[in-house]
């Protein structure tokens, strides 16, 4: 963030989902309680006219502080199990927004459905992504990609399977830094007519909208933001839950696989085999276009647009809008 030009300043806070016991066992709860002082004085010193929270640890000082302040805050939850300190802060919000129906019922009052925000693809098509990416225009692309970390699991099975998954598909897979070299050393194994159709990179950023509008199907885990912009863009996914973490982000796949638009296999089921099986989708068109379908309806395309009109309501001191018109925002399409 600070080299984008956007100031970041860290709580003393710490994950608080360290399981094991050691000194931080103790000193967990003390920076919990010092970090709600360190809160107050930042809010106090920049007196923001909102705050938007997503979440996490570091939403417990900050909307103590908020309330203490008198500093309307909006609360999002984006992942269909709320998490504990979501559930803990959450009457401290001025407004709660949720990505999926069943959580609203975990939460009090009666919280906005607004989706889970995405970047803008105005104005793109599958046609022209694939020409900036160099991509063929026809045939089937596979977006594979971890979210925000590298996956050594995906890697894995991808890897032991590489030379048939390329007769069917061409591969974007994004590996992180630490998978880059492996990913290379792999294309290169590949015979030279079949290099081509699989592209490994180590991150893609300005062009990470171009990818995933040119891929027909998307491989990766079930966070909040890699599942909204699939069904933002009606994509069907191979979802591989991380295991851990309250098991938040196997709740978000199922929801999506019981639409019919996902394909999740557990973790430790994961292997080259499986994805080979799951890939098979793309050679039945009927198949992929009713998950395509489900993708498209599951979606919530005006999510940030649905955000933004509450925290500038909340910003401005003025009526919150409807939950009618909030459903007429998060439905909206480009």
């Amino acid at each position: 963030m600070p080299p984008s030009g956007i100031p970041l300043e860290r709580l003393w806070l710490r994950s608080l989902r360290t399981v094991d016991r050691s000194v931080n066992t103790i000193l967990d709860p003390i920076r919990l309680l010092l970090s709600v002082p360190q809160a107050i004085w930042l809010l106090g010193r920049r007196r923001p006219r909102a705050v938007y929270s997503t979440g996490g640890y570091v939403a417990i000082p900050i909307l103590v502080a908020a309330r203490l302040l008198g500093i309307p805050s909006l609360l999002w939850e984006g992942n269909l199990v709320a998490g504990r300190s979501v559930r803990a802060v959450a009457r401290l919000a001025s407004a709660i927004a949720v990505s999926y129906t069943p959580t609203a019922a975990e939460l009090p009052g009666r919280p906005y459905l607004t989706g889970t925000p995405v970047r803008s693809f105005a104005g793109l098509t599958q046609g022209t992504s694939r020409l900036r990416l160099g991509l063929p225009v026809g045939g089937h692309v596979l977006l594979v990609f971890g979210g925000s970390q590298a996956v050594r699991r995906l890697d894995d099975a991808l890897a032991a399977v590489l030379p048939e998954l390329v007769r069917m598909t061409t591969v974007i897979h994004v590996t992180g830094d630490a998978g880059y070299a492996d990913g290379l050393r792999h294309r290169e194994a590949l015979p030279p007519e079949l290099r081509e159709r699989y592209r490994p990179v180590p991150f893609l950023r300005n062009e990470m909208a171009d990818a995933l509008v040119a891929a027909d199907l998307i491989l990766g885990r079930a966070g909040s933001s890699t599942l909204a912009e699939a069904t933002t863009l009606g994509r069907p996914l191979i979802v591989v839950p991380y295991p851990h973490a309250g098991g938040h982000q196997r709740a978000n796949a199922v929801a999506l696989e019981r639409a019919g638009a996902a394909i999740v296999i557990e973790d430790a089921d994961f292997d080259g085999p499986a994805l080979l099986a799951a890939t098979a989708v793309l050679d039945d068109a009927e198949h992929l276009a009713a998950m395509s379908a489900a993708s498209r309806q599951a979606g919530h395309p005006g999510a940030a647009d649905a955000n933004a009109a509450l925290l500038l309501a909340l910003a401005e001191r003025e009526a919150l809008p409807s939950h009618e018109t909030l459903t007429s925002i998060v439905e909206a399409r480009p």
